[in-house]
């Protein structure tokens, strides 16, 4: 019993993640891979959400979906093109992806619980 105990509580580690492989021509992913550097370089940190917008716009003809670019993003993260910073606002948390070289000044946004000053 004592034994069943320890196994029931004890911490297990994490599994380890397999490195990502895009199964898009490598042509295709270097297109794919500087048009998303080049949104996230020209307009600062950005959300998931956010890059979708301005991926939309730009017309990019390699991502199928949402989805897809989430694994490029993931992939550019692995290969420190990009990377993930976090900005705490009050007790919401926002995952906001920038480029290795740029500072993490991140925007922040007013709580609308608090009134603004005049």
């Amino acid at each position: 019993m004592f034994a069943t105990m320890i196994r029931y509580c004890a911490k297990k580690p994490k599994p380890k993640m397999k490195p990502i492989e895009l199964k898009t021509p490598p042509e295709q992913t270097q297109t794919i891979t500087r048009a998303i550097f080049d949104i996230v370089k020209e307009h600062g940190p950005l959300t998931v959400g956010e890059t979708w917008d301005h991926v939309k716009e730009v017309g990019l003809r390699g991502l199928a979906s949402k989805r897809h670019m989430k694994i490029v993003l993931r992939w550019m993260r692995e290969r420190q093109k990009l990377r993930l910073i976090c900005n705490h606002v009050g007790p919401h948390k926002q995952f906001l992806y920038t480029t290795w070289f740029t500072k993490a000044n991140t925007k922040q946004v007013n709580d609308v619980s608090q009134p603004k000053s005049p």
